[in-house]
């Protein structure tokens, strides 16, 4: 695991918060993103991550649950190469795309080499079985403080807040879809007692073998969002000809603005 040592430095040094069209962006490596958790981590330090991508960065408008719990994060990645994009053609310097899969996986590895213990919350019984026995095959050294699947009510909500507070998990890998997680978080996150949260999303399908990432090559141009839209046609397919439709809309209306400005300008 590589990355600068960090831990004389307060953590707000290294976050690099910009503004994107009205959301607030931090332009952060994979790395130094690592660097500033694993501080967190051992000082023991409340802190939240969420990732940006199009989808998101679109919802945000019309969702206000999802718009508050992105705000209130102390770490916002970009993730998605349609904000990495449009962000550099505005001007905000993003150094590289961090993926929220590729930051679970190397918090993975990184708790395995400094014996941090996460808890993996949320998924079906079967898809949180699976990617924990994957994670255990990689990193024999891995060990858990606990795991809960996604399926509970209301009323066993207290009770799996406690286990995780008895657990005195270093780190909580939620993978619950919006609004759940986001309604969760803003009922118990002081009551949890974890360092790191970070909403994983699907991720944990990924790791189970359910769902498979598109090469680096397809990542790198883009359309990973189409190779998985190949995957789930009619679950996906129609969320991402919606969400880059109007992102495409927000991005184009920004770049005239900016334009018509400097010819105002000069």
């Amino acid at each position: 695991m590589q990355g600068a040592d960090v831990s004389e430095v307060p953590l707000q040094q290294h976050v690099v918060r910009q503004n994107f069209l009205g959301v607030p962006v931090d332009c952060l490596t994979l790395a130094q993103t690592i660097a500033v958790i694993d501080q967190a981590i051992q000082n023991r330090q409340s802190m939240q991550h969420v990732c940006i991508n199009v989808a998101k960065f679109v919802a945000m408008r019309t969702n206000h649950e999802l718009d508050r719990d992105v705000r209130s994060s102390d770490i916002i990645n970009i993730d998605g190469m349609g904000i990495v994009w449009a962000a550099r053609l505005l001007g905000v310097r993003v150094p590289q795309r961090v993926s929220g899969i590729d930051l679970m996986e190397q918090l993975i590895q990184l708790c395995a080499l400094k014996r941090y213990r996460p808890y993996f919350l949320g998924a079906t019984p079967e898809v949180l079985q699976a990617s924990i026995s994957n994670f255990r095959r990689r990193f024999e050294e891995l060990e858990l403080a606990g795991s809960q699947h996604g399926y509970f009510t209301k009323g066993e909500e207290r009770d799996i807040i406690r286990n995780i507070k008895e657990s005195k998990a270093d780190c909580l890998f939620i993978g619950m879809p919006t609004p759940h997680k986001e309604r969760l978080l803003a009922r118990f996150r002081d009551d949890l007692g974890v360092p790191f949260i970070m909403g994983v999303g699907g991720a944990l399908d990924v790791f189970a073998g359910r769902i498979y990432r598109a090469p680096r090559a397809i990542q790198n141009v883009g359309l990973e969002w189409l190779f998985r839209t190949v995957q789930e046609p009619l679950r996906l397919g129609p969320r991402y000809v919606k969400t880059n439709a109007a992102f495409a809309k927000i991005v184009s209306k920004a770049i005239a603005a900016r334009l018509f400005s400097d010819k105002e300008i000069s």
